[in-house]
């Protein structure tokens, strides 16, 4: 009973690090996508998207991970040197998902950061336009002013 729940609990750790790597791939795409002069924000989302949903399932192994330790944990304490084996390999897998979690969280980091330099230099992009058709739009007014001035007499002598 006790193996077969700890078999689980080093299952569900292997779904987790499949899923995390799937979270760095997604992670890789968004990379690329920032780091291209030409970015597809539709695409962008959809990594997005993927993303949150591998989180989803992340957070399911974990809530399940927990429960499942929970019921087995005193059994396990009481009897660790049986268990060693399967202890230490659920341990090193334990370790790689720290691993794997930290270079996800650097991976976010430099991508946040591609992120907020493309959408600063889009608002200045826009902000600029917008300055642009300010001007146009101030010009054509003063443009249309200036044509019902009435023609002028200058006098030339003096």
């Amino acid at each position: 009973m006790i193996s077969a729940s700890l078999d689980m609990l080093e299952e569900s750790l292997i779904k987790k690090i499949e899923v995390m790597k799937k979270i760095e791939e997604e992670n890789t795409r968004q990379k690329e996508i920032l780091s291209s002069d030409d970015i597809d924000l539709s695409v962008f989302d959809k990594t997005i998207e993927v993303k949150g949903q591998y989180i989803e399932e992340l957070d399911r192994l974990d809530d399940g991970f927990q429960s499942l330790f929970d019921r087995v944990k005193k059994d396990v304490d009481a009897n660790r040197e049986a268990y060693a084996d399967q202890i230490r390999r659920m341990q090193e897998l334990i370790h790689e998902i720290m691993d794997r979690s930290a270079s996800i969280e650097a991976a976010e980091h430099r991508n946040k950061k591609l992120a907020d330099s493309y959408f600063s230099l889009e608002r200045e992009k826009m902000s600029t336009g917008k300055r642009s058709a300010a001007a146009a739009f101030n010009y054509y007014s003063t443009m249309n002013k200036f044509k019902d001035i009435p023609p002028q007499f200058l006098d030339t002598k003096n």
